[in-house]
């Protein structure tokens, strides 16, 4: 099997969860984050546990950047394409009166446009009828947080993101997904993120509907 999966904000918690679940399992793992250091590291992590796995630097908020950095992993793993997990978040507080336009807009560059661009990117290099484009939603979506406007609006952008790339991509054979978490990730709990990151795998495999909905029952 050869296999890659490209994880896009990567970093402890969900993406190293996943980047583990998946490696695993067989696949080759890029991950691309801004941080080149914290990439190093969790080469070093995954490696240790026998996954082939690499990271390649890239700001997400920069065509351009996210670009090269994808380039990049083509040229590491092959053109072949087999999962997209786009996890990137811009996370800050403000209300939607006192934040700064300007940091609205970036904000909405890394949440929303962010993996816009990656799809647009990587789209034909993804394989048909088994590959997968996976978007990490949120329950701020469906039950937005004043108090963290600009992330309340990413989320819910990219969840209707997820729906329109899925109405197009779907009858040309990718499967195009979004979980929207419902709760605080957090170790040894519900939402701890080794469980979300099954729940992803379980979204490739089943290539069911656009949106899945991670709560307690």
């Amino acid at each position: 099997m050869n296999k890659t999966i490209v994880i896009i904000g990567a970093g402890k918690g969900i993406s190293y969860e996943a980047a583990k679940n998946f490696g695993l399992k067989g696949y080759k793992v890029a991950l691309i984050s801004r941080t080149l250091s914290s990439l190093q590291k969790l080469e070093n992590e995954l490696a240790a546990q026998g996954i082939t796995a690499k990271g390649f630097q890239g700001d997400v908020s920069s065509v351009s950047s996210l670009k090269d950095a994808l380039s990049a992993v083509r040229e590491e793993f092959g053109d072949e394409i087999e999962i997209l997990l786009y996890n990137a978040a811009s996370i800050r507080p403000g209300q939607p009166t006192t934040i700064l336009t300007e940091d609205f807009i970036f904000d909405f560059k890394v949440n929303v446009a962010g993996a816009l661009s990656a799809v647009q990117e990587v789209l034909p290099f993804i394989k048909k009828e088994t590959g997968s484009i996976l978007l990490t939603g949120g329950g701020l979506a469906l039950h937005p947080n004043a108090d963290v406007a600009s992330l309340s609006v990413g989320k819910a952008g990219l969840r209707n993101l997820a729906h329109s790339l899925h109405q197009e991509l779907t009858p040309k054979g990718v499967y195009v997904g979004t979980l929207t978490i419902n709760g605080y990730v957090q170790e040894d709990t519900y939402f701890s993120g080794d469980k979300i990151a099954e729940a992803l795998f379980m979204m490739h495999e089943n290539k069911g509907e656009v949106e899945v909905v991670y709560r307690e029952a």
